[in-house]
């Protein structure tokens, strides 16, 4: 992995991309290119602290062994009474939840996490329309009351921001603690679309270019390794109406998993990993997959 200065997980943001559009931006901070480079490597990652709400792009992140990607889906915000438990948390369906597979206006959102303060801002065209401490009662409701009023005519009932115990997030699957994502795979499904497509409607931790598309399927009971940090492969991700959205548009306006189901007889695009190993991970590291061995996963 190669050396420099890391002093936690940061955020970045890349002023070049205010001048292209949505979907090149995506694009061009993931360093996808139509010629993928020579060799695996990871070009970008993403955490999605509030489930449903919008990406935060990260350079870095310290990954933990028999955790979750850092900071990622630590909160949902409840349709209705969903049944969970935070003193014991159980996998709830992602319907019960204000998810984009449900409510495609989420899109229109953009938000940003402090983890300092707990906060949560939410920005729509441009002007911040709310602003909360998600571990405070007050916080909670200037949150909750938004959504009371922006999804007004989509909800099953008051919305409530839900927080995780320790070793509990609100992830579409029961044994996905971090996903990749292989930008070949995406571009395979532009070509089948003719269209351009932003990465960024997979909603991926670790986003990675060099390898053939849908060969990341391979990884799964693999060992796979960036630097001294070790994950295994455990499932591929089943992709749902989630994708159909426009992150530009809040549109639902390309049928992805029905683009995969009548091309390639399957829905699926990307895995899900478990990471066995833990250590520092970030943007432009390579990837090694070990060949002809399966990995255990001891948790």
């Amino acid at each position: 992995m190669a050396e420099r200065q890391r002093a936690g997980t940061r955020c970045k943001h890349d002023a070049r991309l205010s001048g292209l559009t949505a979907a090149r931006a995506s694009r061009h901070h993931m360093g996808m290119t139509d010629a993928p480079p020579a060799a695996a490597r990871i070009t970008a990652l993403y955490r999605y602290p509030v489930k449903g709400l919008s990406a935060e792009p990260l350079t870095e992140v310290n990954l933990a062994s028999g955790a979750h990607f850092p900071g990622d889906r630590m909160f949902a915000i409840e349709n209705g009474p969903s049944g969970f438990d935070p003193a014991a948390p159980e996998h709830q369906p992602k319907q019960k939840f204000l998810v984009l597979a449900r409510q495609a206006a989420l899109a229109k959102l953009k938000t940003r996490y402090d983890d300092a303060s707990h906060s949560l801002a939410i920005v729509a065209d441009d002007v911040e329309v709310a602003r909360g401490d998600l571990r405070s009662p007050d916080g909670r409701t200037a949150i909750e009351d938004f959504f009371r009023i922006f999804l007004a005519r989509e909800l099953a009932g008051a919305p409530k921001v839900l927080e995780g115990p320790p070793g509990f997030r609100f992830m579409d699957s029961r044994s996905g603690f971090l996903s990749i994502i292989n930008l070949a795979s995406v571009r395979a499904l532009e070509k089948e679309t003719g269209v351009a497509i932003d990465p960024i409607r997979f909603r991926a931790n670790v986003y990675v270019d060099g390898i053939p598309a849908f060969s990341e399927f391979a990884w799964v009971g693999r060992r796979i390794t960036v630097g001294d940090v070790a994950l295994t492969g455990l499932k591929r991700t089943e992709r749902c109406a989630a994708t159909t959205v426009n992150p530009a548009t809040a549109i639902r306006d390309l049928m992805i998993p029905a683009v995969l189901m009548r091309s390639y007889g399957h829905a699926d695009c990307g895995i899900y990993c478990a990471v066995t190993g833990g250590g520092l991970i970030g943007v432009g590291d390579r990837l090694v997959v070990s060949e002809g061995e399966e990995a255990g996963v001891a948790f």
